[in-house]
């Protein structure tokens, strides 16, 4: 019965600490990790009802092609790239008018390949069950 108790609430308290990470740190304060190596941009999406948001993402490059992931829990933005693909993307302060189009087959490959989500990453997002989404951003 202890044990029962005790692996519930390690269960509870890491559901705790996924939730804090996802909507707490990576959905409210969008930090950057620039300074760890990991290339981000800044995407401003526009939702359905004619709301814009920026989110600040890791950027994956493929050859000339940039490209961003969908892996966790906090999507929204996803969403709202899908339903109105006409996006704004900001690299180091440089803004620029883009076309978020979902990618599949070989390029969304090499795509995860170039930005893989190792076990420390999955650790911290809960290990998401929804299957990773990669949408490249095309100049207009």
């Amino acid at each position: 019965m202890k044990a029962l108790k005790w692996l519930g609430g390690t269960v509870g308290f890491y559901a705790l600490f996924v939730v804090i990470f996802e909507a707490g740190y990576l959905g409210y304060a969008q930090p950057s990790f620039e300074d760890s190596g990991i290339p981000m941009l800044v995407l401003t999406t526009t939702s359905p009802s004619g709301e814009t948001k920026d989110t600040m993402l890791a950027r994956i490059t493929v050859g000339e092609n940039i490209y961003v992931s969908a892996h966790h829990w906090s999507r929204g933005w996803h969403s709202n790239a899908i339903k109105n693909p006409e996006v704004l993307v900001t690299i180091d302060g440089a803004r620029s008018a883009r076309k978020a189009v979902p990618v599949e087959g070989l390029e969304f490959q090499n795509a995860a390949n170039a930005l893989p989500l190792n076990f420390p990453v999955r650790f911290l997002m809960g290990f998401p069950l929804a299957e990773r989404q990669i949408l490249r951003l095309d100049e207009v």
